[in-house]
């Protein structure tokens, strides 16, 4: 139980960077609504989707890799060596290659307006991909305050270069046209200071991270083709897996008529989606933590029993949070969190919490075929997830607009988690408590749709009624698992 002791404790630590830090920079979704009409922050949300791709592409799985080859290799530094060497190469070869067809490539992205948004999309999509290998070996080296401070640093600057940018240099100006704050500002860039802001973050986070980079050199090819031939489905699954999380966020501007307001409705779109953003703070910061657990228990007695028992408590929260943010939903409008322009949008929400929710178990689950070392499968398993979005959003997004997106989300991590369970015990048979992880969905979701169907207009009353609801949920789970859960806080 001690390395469950652990698990929790890194788990809280990387909570830190990754729920507290991440829930604060969420407040900049809110924050733009009210400031970017719903096209501006349709460029906002298009152009980070593009970048999403960019660091799974640029990274090429090498994360993961270096996560298993850390573990074996006796010599731990020179896997860091090669495959940080390695990362410089390739992210400063496109970095070059972007500045060079900045012209050709913004045409090609309806952004030829704006080259100079692809240009910094560019620097920091560089700078995030070679920082993703020193965060991995604090992670490996069980240095996660270091690695918590080093994310909040982060996310400070970049919130706080937004709002000097979006809100104090404006009023800076109009309090004064001669103000000396026009020497770093520029309104007309307006939209553009959001990736500005994200790219002092990002060269801020570089330099702290340089102590970790000074090692001596190392560069072994033997051990980097190996690497990348593990890596290589790792690479596969994240493409697919950014389909499956991105590509709606694409293909919504081209699919969607123009006379419907395509980008607007991509920017209603994308900040619903964030609003899910709790579920996803839970499952990030649950990976950063269980990741490298998982490989350091593989071979521990009772470590198959343990998946099972860590699986179920994942549902069981994550399911906590879809009803507490489902059932509460109107609070986004009655406390004017987001502006009355986006809130069209807000049905969009249960739907992601639960798609989200499933691959947040899949994630879990995903532990068979990286142990096996048949990460193959994760391959499949992700390319199949990303046909049926692409299926789902190119044959419905122009009739549905981005309910078709939701649906298609919700669709594609339901299926996915169901293959990687099916195949799992064929080929490394974990005891998951499948039947109560079902009920638990199935009362929360029968809960849910009560409350659809009470439709109740007073807020009072609907509040009362809906966190009963709540509370019966925990009360159930509560009372069915109070023997294990007190078993588990106690030991």
């Amino acid at each position: 139980m001690n390395s469950f002791k652990k698990l929790a404790g890194d788990t809280a630590i990387y909570g830190m960077s990754s729920i507290i830090g991440r829930f604060l920079n969420w407040w900049l979704v809110p924050y733009y609504s009210h400031i970017f009409i719903t096209s501006e922050y349709g460029v906002v949300t298009n152009l980070y989707s593009y970048m999403a791709f960019l660091l799974v592409i640029l990274t090429f799985g090498l994360e993961t890799g270096f996560f298993r080859f850390a573990s074996q290799e006796g010599d731990k530094q020179k896997v860091f060596s090669t495959t940080l060497s390695s990362l410089f190469l390739t992210t400063g070869s496109f970095i070059l290659l972007v500045f060079t067809f900045t012209d050709t490539i913004s045409g090609w992205m309806d952004y030829e307006k704006y080259p100079e948004y692809i240009r910094w999309i560019a620097l920091i999509v560089g700078i995030d991909v070679i920082t993703a290998i020193p965060f991995a070996k604090l992670r490996i080296e069980s240095k996660a305050i270091k690695f918590a401070v080093l994310k909040m640093v982060g996310i400070f600057t970049n919130i706080f270069f937004n709002i000097f940018f979006l809100s104090i240099c404006p009023a800076l100006v109009k309090a004064n046209p001669e103000s000396w704050v026009l020497h770093v500002y520029s309104p007309e860039i307006q939209v553009g200071y959001v990736f500005i802001s994200n790219l002092i973050a990002s060269g801020l986070i570089f330099i702290l991270l340089l102590p970790e980079m000074r090692i001596r050199f190392q560069f072994d090819k033997r051990l980097l083709r190996e690497i990348i031939w593990y890596s290589f489905p790792i690479l596969i699954v994240g493409i697919a897996g950014m389909v499956n999380q991105n590509i709606d966020k694409i293909l919504i501007p081209k699919l969607i008529p123009e006379e419907q307001n395509p980008m607007g409705q991509l920017g209603i779109y994308g900040a619903n989606y964030k609003l899910a953003v709790l579920m996803n703070m839970f499952i990030q910061a649950f990976r950063y933590a269980f990741e490298p657990f998982f490989f350091s228990q593989s071979k521990t007695e009772g470590n198959k029993e343990g998946y099972a028992v860590i699986l179920k408590y994942f549902v069981i929260f994550g399911l906590i949070i879809f009803l507490g943010i489902s059932l509460f939903l109107d609070l986004f409008k009655s406390l004017n969190i987001i502006d009355e322009t986006y809130y069209s949008g807000l049905k969009i929400v249960p739907i992601v919490l639960l798609a989200n929710l499933f691959l947040g178990i899949y994630y879990t689950l995903s532990l068979w075929y990286k142990l096996t070392d048949k990460t193959r499968f994760g391959a499949y398993f992700a390319i199949t997830g990303a046909i049926i979005s692409l299926l789902i959003n190119i044959a419905f997004i122009p009739q549905f607009g981005y309910m078709a997106s939701a649906v298609a989300v919700l669709v594609c991590f339901i299926t996915m988690t169901v293959l990687s369970y099916y195949f799992g015990q064929k080929y490394y048979r974990v005891p998951y408590a499948l039947g109560r992880m079902i009920l638990y969905l199935i009362i929360a979701l029968v809960f849910y749709f009560v409350s659809i169907l009470l439709n109740l207009e007073t807020s009072l009353v609907k509040y009362v009624i809906h966190t009963f609801l709540l509370f019966i949920f925990m009360s159930i789970v509560f009372f069915r698992e109070k023997r294990d859960f007190l078993s588990l806080i106690k030991s």
